[in-house]
């Protein structure tokens, strides 16, 4: 998962937990909206950190290139 997968996991999580969508009563009342909503924040929010995280170890790491000649 990248940036953007966060990303989107964190709106559309918030997007159910706020309740901005209505959804019909045969999916409201299967599913707890606010419990999905909340599950893909949390997702979201761990995927950027695990994203961001793994980046920032990648930039410290450093290459050695060595090069040997016959004489």
């Amino acid at each position: 998962m990248g940036i953007g997968a966060g990303i989107v996991l964190l709106v559309l999580g918030l997007i159910l937990v706020t309740g901005s969508v209505d959804l019909p009563d045969a999916v409201d009342a299967n599913v707890a909206t606010d419990t999905v909503g909340w599950i893909c924040v949390v997702c979201g929010v761990l995927a950027l950190v695990l994203t961001l995280v793994i980046n920032q170890q990648r930039s410290r790491t450093t290459h050695v290139e060595e090069r040997r000649t016959e004489v």
